[in-house]
Order: C-alpha cells, then structure tokens, then sequence
C-alpha cells in the first residue's frame, strides 16, 4: 500500500510591514476639521494627532510627549480640548475637530492668540499651539478669577522655556476681554 502524503492545506497569512506587523486594513473616518468635511481612509490604530499632522497637513499640534501629558498637541473636538496624541481618529468618525489653523476666524486673532501676543507669552513657540487651544477652550469652561485658578485649568500644558507668568496675563487678558 502506498501512502500519499499531501501538503497541508495553504493558510492564508495576514499582509506585514517589513518588520513583521500586521497591516490594517484602511478605515473610512469623515471628520470635519476647521469647519470643512473630510473623508479620509486610515489605518484604525492612526491617533488624532498623526492623522491631522501626516494626513491632513496641518502641523500646529506637536508631538511633544505622545502620553498625553504636556498638552502640545490640544485641539478642540466637538468644542472641548483634548490631547489628540491619546485619541484614535477612528472613533471620531462624524466630529468635529478645531485645531489652532482654525482658530481664527474671518482673518481677525482670536481673542487668544492676540493676547498671547500681546503679552509675549511664546519663547521657543513649541507648546504655544496647545497652550493657545488650551486656553481658548478655557473661556468656555468654569474656571475661577484668581491666576491661582488659571493655573489649575492650564496645568496640563507645560512650558519648557518658563513663560508662564505670561501666558497666565495673557489668558486673564483674554478672559477680560470676553466679559
């Protein structure tokens, strides 16, 4: 009697990377980003923050510490700051998203940016788009009179360079301005 050995029947095998990751399939999102609709295909694990800097070419959010823990990267969804290194843009799919190359609206500063401004509160300018976004999404929320409280609600952008004496003036200018 012979016996015929065949080949185990062929496993379909996930497409990789070069590195042996598997790729994901591409997602359809439409996001409306500075007021315009855009439908995007992405790959589902893409975070907010790299979809709006690689995709969408808008640079103003930075990739400071990609935890979520300097505020470099805020933007505005659905009208509250969040840090856009920690959010899947996939779950967004419908939202809208403000990031500080929308800010500004029919060529006049926010009331923000030309307080900041004003009052110097940039050195390097690395955390001054999250700090701006921040602190504009501030004007809206519950936040005491005191500096004191203002450095509460701002305590999740940090300021390598130290200018936080004024980006504090320029927030409270601001704030004034908005009364």
């Amino acid at each position: 009697m012979s016996h015929v050995i065949s080949a185990p029947p062929a496993v379909a095998r996930p497409q990789t990377h070069a590195d042996s990751r598997p790729v994901s399939p591409a997602q359809e999102v439409t996001l409306r980003v500075n007021g315009q609709s855009r439908r995007l295909h992405i790959d589902p694990r893409t975070t907010l923050l790299d979809c709006l800097r690689e995709q969408l070419g808008l640079t103003g959010a930075k990739k400071g510490c990609d935890h979520g823990q300097c505020g470099a990267c805020t933007v505005h969804v659905n009208g509250r700051r969040v840090n856009a290194c920690l959010l899947l843009a996939a779950a967004l799919d419908g939202d809208e998203v403000t990031t500080i190359e929308g800010l500004a609206r029919d060529g006049a500063l926010h009331p923000v940016q030309a307080a900041f401004l004003e009052h110097d509160a940039y050195q390097c300018g690395y955390c001054t788009c999250g700090q701006i976004m921040s602190a504009a999404a501030l004007m809206s929320e519950p936040c005491g009179p005191a500096d004191a409280d203002v450095k509460e609600c701002m305590s999740g952008n940090i300021c390598r360079c130290g200018a936080y004496r004024n980006i504090v003036a320029a927030v409270q200018d601001a704030r004034g301005r908005e009364t």
